[in-house]
């Protein structure tokens, strides 16, 4: 049983909140349609899936599918790449996304073709989740986070994934920040996301934070890798 975890990690709940005016689902799963489609073209996918090969390639084959678990999930976007990923790299998979905001999972179940079999659960955090969970990904979630938040979340993915898990989350660097800035200017994203982007590039991190906050999670550094992947991702994984 996953020990339930009394933070709430969804950082699309805090979408609705930091919108200047009431936001209805329509407006929700468009911003969540285009943060998907940022991600998309950032190629901010490429870092779960690497990592997911290396923990594949360094482990025995389970007897069962690989359990993963995407703490705010938000559309299910991520979740859906591990679900092509295992049918193309030939590994059973069983996925299970997390969201707070009943209107985010409403959007990942509208958004997930009927074949994919993805478990979409509201619920606080991780309360609601049961059963053995190899694998608890994240992703653009840690940057909402305070440091003690931080520190407990990675002690309670210690403690509940067999196998390991992974964060994906930006990097805190001039070139990023300028460049979506820039960016945003041609494209017709919803405003929210526009201006949610360097946000969260400047509450971001760089590698002396995750070393930090790992040593105070009681992780020391060679039990983790904290690797840049271009162009703005900064991400932690651990595999047991």
């Amino acid at each position: 049983m996953l020990a339930p975890l009394a933070l709430d990690f969804s950082r699309r709940a805090q979408l609705v909140e930091m919108m200047e005016q009431p936001c209805s689902y329509e407006e929700l799963r468009a911003c969540l349609r285009d943060i998907a489609r940022v991600d998309r073209l950032t190629f901010a996918h490429r870092p779960t899936l690497s990592w997911l090969d290396a923990l594949i390639a360094s482990a025995p084959k389970l007897e069962r599918p690989l359990r993963v678990v995407d703490v705010g999930c938000g559309d299910g976007d991520m979740l859906r790449r591990i679900d092509a990923w295992g049918a193309k790299r030939g590994v059973a998979v069983a996925l299970t996304g997390i969201d707070l905001n009943p209107n985010a999972i409403r959007a990942a179940k509208e958004a997930t073709p009927s074949g994919e079999r993805i478990e979409w659960i509201v619920g606080d955090a991780l309360a609601d989740a049961a059963g053995e969970v190899d694998v608890v990904v994240s992703s653009l979630l840690t940057h909402h986070l305070t440091d003690t938040q931080i520190v407990q979340f990675i002690r309670w993915m210690e403690k509940s994934a067999l196998r390991g898990w992974f964060i994906n989350d930006l990097h805190r660097r001039p070139v990023p920040y300028h460049l979506f800035r820039l960016w945003t200017r041609f494209t017709n994203w919803h405003p929210f996301v526009k201006n949610d982007g360097p946000v969260s590039i400047r509450r971001s991190f760089v590698v002396e934070d995750w070393q930090r906050l790992c040593a105070s999670a009681g992780l020391a550094t060679q039990f983790v890798t904290i690797r840049e992947y271009r162009p703005a991702r900064l991400c932690v994984g651990r595999v047991k």
